[in-house]
């Protein structure tokens, strides 16, 4: 979620201090507060959990503010990868390749070297319409990113992440409003959102791609929604989105696609989840909490 959402929006889904009660069909693990202000992505690595945070005082951050910062969480214990310098403005999705941290940072996507945070990070410049990077999914050597306000989906090779300043990102798909992606065995599922962030289209549903080489957007579930993150269990047979206009996450089963209800909340405004190791890490963009779900079977 890049824009803060319209006044009725956030009167209906974020009311901050009045939650309903839980509606869970799973069990929850931890709910986390320690560190996070405005996080909206976070990104499972070596046991351990990357979260992106605005670092503002308010969730739309204004230009050139510039307070954000990314965490490191690992054993109940938080580090601080990228300091709250000036250096970041609004980071969103993530991505790790062989020891280098992609994040999507507005209007760029930076690169850093984990084994060096000291060095400068590498920038991978898009063109000047493109205002809004959302969300990575990273593919072997390929990463995709989508680009909400324009509808871009780009792919990025990053076969050698040490020297990305020089590679350019290919547009692949236009659709409208891309948010978060995930990808399995070949399929690419796009959840979708209003460009306004409001106003709920009937376009607004989620798509996969099935033919990576050749890509062609098809609709994969049609219920319309402010949808914001997608995330795959680890053997790549469910689904799980979030949707800020239900305040819930749900699993779809990809074959048979039933839908049913992982978290609801009024109040919650869900972000781009990830899933690792049987955990779904959900990110209350907010109410400044990283929420943790046991989705094992």
């Amino acid at each position: 979620m890049k824009k803060i959402l319209s006044f009725s929006v956030l009167a209906t889904i974020l009311t901050l201090g009045s939650f309903l009660p839980l509606a869970t069909a799973h069990p929850l693990i931890a709910v986390i507060h320690d560190g996070i202000h405005f996080s909206e992505s976070v990104c499972p690595y070596d046991g351990g959990l990357f979260i992106s945070n605005f670092g503002s005082d308010e969730m739309s951050p204004r230009i050139g503010e510039n307070k954000g910062y990314i965490l490191y969480r690992k054993d109940g214990n938080n580090k601080t990868i990228v300091p709250a310098n000036g250096s970041l403005h609004k980071p969103t999705g993530m991505a790790v390749k062989d020891g280098f941290l992609f994040v999507c940072d507005e209007t760029r996507l930076l690169v850093y070297n984990l084994k060096n945070l000291s060095d400068k990070p590498q920038t991978v410049h898009f063109p000047k319409e493109d205002k809004v990077l959302n969300a990575l999914a990273l593919d072997g050597n390929r990463l995709y990113i989508s680009v909400t306000d324009t509808g871009h989906i780009y792919t990025l090779d990053i076969s050698n992440p040490n020297n990305m300043a020089s590679v350019k990102p290919e547009k692949w798909l236009d659709i409208s409003g891309p948010n978060g992606m995930a990808i399995s065995s070949g399929v690419l599922y796009i959840a979708t959102i209003p460009t306004d962030y409001s106003t709920v289209q009937p376009n607004n549903v989620i798509y996969c791609v099935r033919d990576l080489n050749t890509p062609t957007a098809e609709k994969f579930l049609d219920t319309p929604g402010l949808y914001d993150g997608a995330a795959l269990s680890d053997d790549g047979t469910t689904l799980y989105l979030s949707d800020w206009k239900t305040a819930s996450v749900t699993a779809v089963d990809v074959v048979t696609k039933k839908v049913r209800i992982i978290y609801a909340e009024e109040g919650t405004g869900p972000a781009d989840i990830a899933q690792a190791d049987g955990v779904l890490y959900v990110p209350d963009l907010p109410n400044h909490r990283i929420i943790e779900i046991d989705v094992k079977k």
